[in-house]
């Protein structure tokens, strides 16, 4: 009897037995290692540094605020200011304002003409280094800014009945210094009424006077 009932049981569980529904699961895609480099093989561990580089050429050629061609040694500049001092000190006035420049006004004289107009021509008697004048006539500003070469240059004045002023002043010393210039006055048939030089510090002025005759 218990041989039967057992046979049964198992024959009904058979009939009653249900299957469950397998789930969709995504396809499990690879894992994706990067690419590391192994320690033994690379010791920055993957880092990324900048290469030196080792064929590079650079101009050795020292850079300086001094001209080469006037002094070799940077020294020398401060020594030959210091010599120029000191031969100011053994130099007559009269000497060292030849040197430097004079600090008072000239009057370099009055000529007397019967022309009726004069060239008045100037230029730089010294090393060409960048001396700039102002040119008056009669206290009136002419030429407020004139560069003096090596080669003359000028203008033509029509001379008045009596004094006729022309004042030359000095706008700078130029590199080397002083203000030096050699200058004309020419009448209307080229006879040189006067030829003169200067040497001024800025500033100062020299003068020239033409007398105009009746």
């Amino acid at each position: 009897m218990l041989f039967s009932l057992t046979i049964a049981a198992q024959i009904d569980s058979k009939n009653r037995s249900f299957s469950i529904p397998a789930s969709e699961v995504p396809e499990a895609q690879p894992e994706v290692k990067p690419d590391l480099p192994e320690a033994k093989d690379n010791p920055n561990l993957g880092l990324n540094f900048p290469k030196t580089a080792t064929n590079l050429d650079f101009d050795k050629k020292e850079i300086s605020m001094f001209p080469e061609e006037e002094f070799a040694n940077p020294g020398e500049l401060y020594i030959d200011k210091i010599n120029r001092s000191l031969d100011n000190i053994r130099l007559s006035k009269e000497e060292v304002e030849k040197r430097n420049g004079s600090t008072t006004d000239q009057y370099l004289g009055d000529f007397k003409s019967s022309a009726s107009k004069v060239n008045v021509v100037y230029r730089d008697h010294g090393h060409t280094d960048g001396d700039l004048i102002q040119v008056k006539v009669n206290d009136d500003i002419i030429y407020p800014r004139v560069y003096l070469t090596g080669g003359f240059k000028g203008f033509t004045l029509n001379l008045k009945p009596g004094f006729n002023k022309i004042d030359f002043v000095a706008l700078n010393q130029g590199e080397s210094g002083p203000n030096t210039a050699e200058f004309k006055v020419i009448d209307d048939q080229g006879t040189i009424i006067t030829h003169n030089q200067w040497n001024l510090a800025t500033g100062v002025k020299a003068t020239v006077i033409v007398v105009k005759e009746e």
